[in-house]
């Protein structure tokens, strides 16, 4: 038993840092347990990281995130190629598995725990007025930090992006994707044309809801929205929300795509390995080889036939600039050689979404945690599969409602909602205000009055940002993280299109269906904002800006595009322009962000990625004639 004790604090250790009372118990107890479990329900041991690498591999993929991962099973597919996947950070641990534990992994050494520059337009409720921006640094990237929504984004999403000149990448042949990924146990789409079963990626509810998701829905009705598939045929309406779980536990794209491959004789796995720069052949611009550090070792390994970026939205453009490839005048600037100009870092995305908006209850039916008995907690979710611990986040319903400023003619809503039994005071101040980077002063004064009380909430987001950020080097170091500029709010139409979506939230909680639990908001005005008077269009506005929370959807900085393009950075086959051997697959590459969660679409960007790849190397003789031998 003691050896289980010290194989426990380890694990909280290493995924927190330290070992405090301020932790749940929970925690601790499902590591325990789960410990046990492990083995015994996943029939696929961990993925083996390499020490003894070869000097050469045919494809090099960096990072082992929501795309590369996926890039890196479907290359290894080929026998006669030999793939090396190189990860940043360490590997899953049994905490990470437990869906409603995702706000612990934030602001761990499992997240690169990011920050915007500071703003005066948004966060101004978040300390120094910057938005925490989780990304993931572990196997699975943030696949394995998410509240592990399944959303696919919207039809017009796709063919847009063909319209931009990106052939080949409308709706349906990317429909083809996300279903070649999936593996679908929910009964009720079993005949979709929409869905499959068979793949690698798990999809289904959360085995537990509270009674507010099924009014959530039922307000829907009340309005006018049906509730319907959100992934299939149509999009506007709502839903219980869909996630990439398996057996109650998270089903994050290492544990999907990595784990089945571990035994391939021409794959190879490097982690707690940071690549700092990627080498060109100087005459040809050909990526040749990349350096990283590993146990604090440098290590240089060639790219026989190309070298794929997958480390997402931040990490890529920093590689790539770090590399020589970006724009001249901020490349210049740091005395990097410029090895290709191109806009790498601009067109910087991001869903934004209105926090803090809380409904108080009259009845025990929303997530209060310290009214959960932790042991009778535990072996529900551990022996049974089920309970509140298999809650995807914390998110239960999903939704997509047109404001008056979109066209309503079009399939195409322009806000999305999050529903959840709980929060900012659910947890009594111990980790949501700190994954926010709330101000103790707001937390204080609006939320830890109505601490353990049972709330609900609806956090309305902005589909399709017209604002855009970008991302910069801070300096020629690679471990010094870039400067991220999320530029929210930048377009004045973003904020009043978030403040109707809040206004529909507001008629939502206001549905007959919710007085059952006497809902009511809670009327503590943010301390900024009572210039205002209270959920007027001023006030909501004043709101969105103070607790602007980021949905943790960063893309398009490595924007796809055609030639004639000036914000292209790589091409409809995802080559980087100018350059040989060098494609970037992940979320980088969206020249506009999808409607609704991204880790979705960029699972299927992965796989398509994977075949564009596969398509180049057998049927286009110049690449057989470019191979390196």
């Amino acid at each position: 038993m003691v050896l289980n004790l010290l194989f426990i604090t380890t694990v909280i250790k290493s995924t927190f840092g330290v070992v405090t009372t301020g932790l749940w118990l929970i925690p601790l107890l499902l590591a325990a347990i789960t410990y046990y479990k492990y083995d015994l329900v996943d029939p696929e041991s961990k993925v083996h990281d390499e020490t003894n690498l070869f000097g050469e591999y045919d494809f090099v993929v960096i990072g082992a995130g929501s795309a590369g991962a996926v890039v890196a099973n479907r290359l290894s597919e080929i026998r006669k190629w030999k793939i090396l996947l190189i990860e940043a950070g360490p590997d899953e641990n049994e905490i990470s598995d437990v869906p409603s534990l995702a706000a612990y992994l934030q602001l761990s050494k499992l997240d690169w725990q990011y920050k915007t520059e500071p703003s005066n337009k948004a966060c101004l409720g978040m300390k120094n007025n910057r938005c925490n921006w989780p990304r993931g640094k572990v196997l699975g990237g943030s696949s394995v930090l998410n509240y592990m929504l399944y959303v696919r984004g919207n039809r017009h999403d796709y063919d847009h992006w063909e319209a931009l000149g990106n052939t080949g990448w409308n709706y349906d042949n990317v429909l083809h994707y996300f279903k070649k990924s999936e593996d679908n146990r929910n009964p009720y789409l079993s005949n979709s044309p929409y869905h499959s079963t068979g793949g690698y990626l798990t999809v289904q509810e959360s085995p537990w809801h509270s009674p507010l998701v099924a009014a959530f829905v039922e307000a829907g009705n009340e309005l006018g929205y049906e509730n319907r598939d959100i992934n299939g045929q149509q999009q506007t309406g709502f839903m219980i929300a869909q996630g990439t779980i398996r057996r109650g536990s998270r089903c994050s794209t290492a544990k999907a795509f990595l784990r089945p491959i571990r035994q391939r004789k021409n794959f190879h796995l490097s982690m707690n390995s940071q690549v700092t720069k990627i080498i060109f052949e100087p005459k040809t611009k050909r990526a040749r080889a990349v350096e990283f550090i590993k146990q604090g070792q440098m290590k240089k390994i060639l790219a026989k036939r190309e070298i794929v970026l997958a480390a997402g939205a931040i990490n890529t453009p920093q590689l790539l600039m770090l590399s020589g490839v970006g724009p001249r005048k901020h490349l210049d600037k740091l005395g990097i050689k410029v090895i290709q100009d191109l806009p790498v870092g601009e067109n910087l995305q991001d869903h934004v979404g209105m926090g803090g908006m809380s409904f108080l209850l009259n009845k025990p039916v929303s997530i209060v945690q310290d009214r959960f008995n932790p042991t009778a907690l535990t072996f529900q979710y551990v022996l049974r599969e089920r309970g509140p611990m298999t809650s995807l986040g914390g998110v239960e319903g999903l939704a997509f409602v047109h404001t008056p400023y979109s066209n309503r003619s079009l399939d195409w809503p322009d806000i999305q909602f999050h529903m959840a039994p709980a929060s900012i005071n659910s947890d009594n101040g111990a980790r949501v205000k700190k994954v926010l980077g709330l101000k103790e002063s707001l937390y204080q004064e609006v939320y830890h009055p109505i601490a353990n009380r049972d709330t609900w909430t609806i956090m309305p987001l902005l589909l399709r940002p017209r604002s855009r950020g970008w991302v910069r080097l801070r300096s020629t170091n690679p471990f010094h993280y870039p400067l991220i500029n999320a530029n929210y709010f930048d377009d004045p139409l973003d904020a009043k299109t978030l403040v109707e979506g809040a206004k529909i939230a507001l008629r939502i909680a206001n549905a007959k269906v919710f007085k059952q639990f006497g809902s009511k908001i809670w009327r503590k005005p943010v301390p900024n904002c009572k210039q205002h008077q209270f959920l007027t269009d001023a006030y909501l506005d004043c709101h969105i800006r103070t607790i602007s929370m980021t949905i943790y959807h960063p893309c398009g900085t490595a924007k796809m595009g055609p030639a004639w393009d000036p914000e292209a950075v790589v091409d409809p086959r995802l080559r980087v322009y100018g350059i040989r051997g060098l494609r970037v697959i992940d979320a980088s590459i969206m020249p506009t962000i999808s409607s609704g969660n991204t880790n979705a679409p960029v699972i299927m960007i992965g796989e398509k990625g994977a075949d564009l790849i596969k398509e180049d190397w057998f049927h286009n003789p110049e690449y057989k004639a470019a191979t390196i031998s």
